[in-house]
């Protein structure tokens, strides 16, 4: 090859399309992969990268309004670094949320600078990772029911019982213990019931106090502060789960000066007294999910269940998203009216109906076939991509059946340049509605996801046999 074509390839080379990569807000950053950044070089680049746990009890704002726990402390934090600073490098926080259990490992990437989880999180398996000093001393985990079930007070008692747990949870090596114990004595193991991912740990909570989970373990403080708001929780304090741990913060091991002025730091800061005020005011009437097949609902959702499935199959869904849709719209109501607009067990409006060729929505039928359609509308036209798996895709559908498909285009389209994942909406384009509009959308689509689950926990019950492969296509 001569000279001349040598260049021409690479000139051609240089006009090709790269793939594109999200990256956070803020100054652009050349932060190689694993790379350490101590004080001196996040204070240059005057962006502190804090991986959070995308619970929303840890990470979370509402309109402004701050409501994570972690959320106070690491404002806080930003104005103690601050209020250090020479020369006016002043710092902002780039919050990156991850899952609970992908904390640890983004921190030794590199793609972060700060691990605040918030929760109880285990860093013995995590190479040249370091914590702070402790955050929050002797934390308990706490077995958490319903009131008015069985009250347990021995761990025997759990025995063959099976508990919900969010991801990552620090019950888990918790449990590996105590059923070691168990079968020394020759009983049933307790069974872990690992949740789906889209649940987080108030979640569960919540799902717990609606009777879909019977049992979990939860961090003490995280369950008091939750009972502010789900007050059918009940402890079990007698049962002892495990010996207390420590909630820390974690860096990388060779960010000393980092590590050094997160310690400064946590010996002088004190929890505001005011710390949950905005969060009883947003979050007191939201969590309410109730157990939607208790024996009347049950009744309701097999009558209409062939309904359901014929319109359902004819638009290509899983018929139990329509049906977890209808319990959250009208309780499986079919004459469910909402003054002069949304009707029936969908409560589709009539304009809706006739954008997708339905003009009577009075009966059943056409009332499911109208809401079908236009779930399936709002899918087909902006939700089709194969980036999005199914259970994210039929997350964001619900998103614009509530709140219009062209505004959630533009949160996604808005979280793609703050550096979240425009591809999830739970935990990532859910934060930018509940900056933007508040929690009604996020609790919205919270709430007809913890019914799907709910239902799919008991899909062998609910399907005929024969029907089973047809219902899930």
């Amino acid at each position: 090859m001569t000279r001349l074509q040598v260049l021409l390839v690479l000139c051609l080379s240089m006009l090709l399309p790269m793939p594109a990569v999200a990256r956070l807000a803020g100054p652009l950053e050349t932060v190689q992969s694993g790379k350490v950044r101590d004080l001196a070089e996040i204070r240059g680049s005057r962006v502190l990268r804090v991986l959070v746990n995308q619970s929303r009890n840890s990470s979370g704002e509402v309109q402004g309004q701050t409501i994570g726990v972690e959320y106070h402390r690491l404002r806080a934090f930003e104005q103690y670094l601050n209020g250090h600073a020479r020369d006016g490098q002043e710092i902002s926080l780039k919050i990156i949320p991850k899952a609970k259990d992908q904390l640890l490992g983004a921190l030794q990437r590199g793609e972060g600078d700060l691990v605040a989880p918030g929760e109880l999180l285990d860093a013995q398996s995590a190479q040249a990772v370091s914590t702070s000093e402790p955050i929050v001393s002797n934390v308990p985990l706490l077995l958490v029911g319903i009131k008015g079930e069985r009250r347990y007070t021995r761990l025997e008692q759990l025995s063959g019982k099976t508990l919900a747990l969010p991801s990552g949870s620090a019950a888990g090596e918790a449990i590996n213990q105590i059923n070691q114990k168990l079968a020394l004595r020759k009983l049933p193991p307790i069974k872990v019931e690992w949740v789906d991912p889209s649940l987080a740990v108030e979640d569960v909570l919540e799902m717990v106090q609606g009777g879909i989970f019977h049992l979990t373990i939860i961090e003490q403080p995280i369950a008091e502060r939750w009972a502010k708001i789900l007050p059918k929780l009940r402890f079990d304090r007698q049962v002892v789960i495990s010996e207390p741990g420590k909630e820390y913060w974690f860096v990388r091991r060779d960010a000393s000066m980092l590590r050094a002025s997160i310690d400064r730091f946590l010996q002088a800061y004190k929890t505001p007294s005011d710390l949950d005020v905005a969060f009883l005011r947003i979050y007191r009437r939201l969590y309410q999910v109730h157990y939607p097949l208790a024996r009347a609902d049950r009744q309701r959702l097999e009558k209409l269940r062939p309904v359901l499935q014929k319109h359902a199959r004819e638009q290509g869904m899983d018929w139990l998203n329509l049906a977890a849709l209808a319990f959250k719209e009208s309780a499986l109501e079919p004459s469910a009216r909402s003054g002069s607009g949304p009707t029936g067990l969908m409560q589709i409006t009539p304009s809706a109906a006739q954008r997708v060729g339905v003009n009577n929505i009075q009966s059943v039928d056409s009332n499911v076939q109208a809401g079908a359609k236009y779930l399936a509308l709002i899918r087909r036209k902006f939700f089709a991509s194969p980036t999005l798996n199914e259970r994210e895709r039929m997350a964001f559908v619900l998103a614009a059946y509530n709140l219009g498909p062209e505004r959630v285009q533009g949160m996604r389209a808005e979280a793609r340049r703050r550096g979240f994942n425009p591809n999830q909406w739970f935990f990532q384009v859910e934060r930018i509605a509940m900056e933007q509009v508040g929690m009604g959308p996020v609790s919205y689509v919270n709430s007809v996801n913890k019914y799907f689950l709910a239902y799919d926990r008991e899909r062998e019950s609910l399907e005929p046999q024969g029907q089973k492969v047809a219902s899930r296509k």
